[in-house]
């Protein structure tokens, strides 16, 4: 049985930082059995990220809530997300600042206790239930290439990679998301209710862009932005988030912006040796 004390062994075994913003996706059945479940899980990543001023981002995504029953996709007070078990757990987790995304809300921790004072979390988060795409640029997600950050994959693949989401945006591919914005509503912990405008993620012929990220893995190996490493019984990528934007640029500029994820062909190495 894996430990609070194994796990953080084990991201100090791969040097993963403790100073940066760190993005991290994560199978907790990948990881196995561990001590406390996930909420030890996560106690061990919180404390380990933010050391050294680093922010731990652990995204809480609703987007399935959309063009369900209700119009309201994100509850405050919930801890239900559509993405596993340890989004749920960081969503109303004491210490979470949760931004005010009504599709792709993410927790974020600066290793301080939650008082409602300004801060390095809340600064991260801040003007998040403005922006108008699914992971806008100019948001939480856009901030992961800005703050030269990281994104950690733990028994996961890139097909959870939510960040690549953003760097298609930043790049403006076309056939990304909806043409038209839908009007949704968050529901906040005071029990208001603010509705917002957003143009979700919608490719019209592809099924599921997302499914079509790991084509990228072989050019990112390449160019250095996947360094590999063991938490648990987990296989992980800490990934450079600027050098995975490098070469999504460099693939689109060589393949002279063709549609790249409609099938499941590699990539062609001239688009990115």
């Amino acid at each position: 049985m894996h430990t609070k004390a194994s796990i953080i062994n084990d991201l100090t075994r791969m040097n993963a930082p403790r100073n940066k913003v760190v993005l991290v996706h994560t199978s907790l059945r990948a990881v196995g059995e561990v001590e406390g479940r996930g909420e030890a899980f996560l106690e061990a990543l919180i404390e380990y990220f933010t050391a050294d001023g680093g922010l731990l981002l652990i995204p809480t995504h609703t987007w399935a809530n959309l063009g369900g029953e209700s119009d309201i996709t994100l509850d405050m007070s919930s801890d239900k997300t559509c993405i596993g078990t340890l989004p749920g757990i960081a969503a109303v987790h004491p210490m979470a600042h949760r931004s005010l995304h009504p599709t792709h809300s993410m927790s974020v921790f600066d290793g301080k206790t939650k008082t409602g004072e300004p801060g390095p979390a809340e600064d991260y988060i801040a003007g998040e239930v403005m922006v108008d795409t699914s992971t806008s640029p100019n948001g939480c997600y856009g901030r992961v290439y800005d703050m030269g950050g990281k994104i950690l994959l733990i028994g996961v693949g890139h097909n959870r990679d939510t960040y690549l989401h953003s760097v298609e945006e930043r790049m403006d591919v076309p056939n990304r998301l909806s043409v038209n914005p839908v009007n949704i509503k968050i529901r906040l912990l005071s029990g208001d209710v603010i509705e917002r405008p957003i143009r979700h993620h919608h490719a019209v012929g592809i099924k599921d862009v997302s499914a079509r990220y790991p084509k990228y893995e072989p050019a990112f190996r390449l160019h250095g932005a996947v360094e590999d490493g063991v938490i648990g019984n987990a296989s992980v990528q800490l990934c450079d988030a600027r050098k995975m934007a490098e070469v999504m640029a460099l693939v689109r500029e060589r393949s002279g912006g063709i549609e790249l994820m409609a099938d499941e062909e590699p990539l062609d190495p001239k688009f990115y040796e």
